[in-house]
């Protein structure tokens, strides 16, 4: 099994040269693939930086920021699908890893937030 960071990567890999192709493409399709290499590569970074966080608060809000980013990620892939800029089985495999990706950070940040309250009360 990948850890996060690695999972992380791999996806941005995708995502750059599916907005490759949309940079080919030109016009609306251009314009949501800037939106989504930007949301798409930031999820990795933020892991990364969550990594080396100073403390378990900012590992917590660098994951955060990550999910948000899976969050958008999702948007951009959803509005590709339903405006036909791209058909919707070409998204399916990108958007799933998204999704497993969203919901790997959701429960590492509540894992990380249980950690915390619990070290509060000891």
């Amino acid at each position: 099994m990948q850890s996060i960071p690695d999972r992380t990567f791999q996806f941005a890999v995708r995502i750059v040269k599916l907005c490759q192709h949309l940079e080919e493409s030109g016009g609306v399709a251009r314009t949501i693939g800037k939106q989504l290499l930007r949301s798409g590569t930031s999820i990795g970074a933020n892991v990364q930086e969550g990594q080396a966080g100073q403390s378990k608060a900012d590992f917590i809000n660098k994951n955060y920021i990550a999910l948000k980013e899976a969050r958008e990620t999702l948007y951009w892939l959803k509005l590709l699908a339903a405006t036909e800029i791209l058909p919707e089985n070409r998204l399916t495999p990108i958007a799933q890893e998204a999704q497993d990706i969203t919901r790997i950070l959701g429960a590492t940040i509540v894992k990380a937030k249980g950690k915390n309250e619990k070290e509060k009360t000891d």
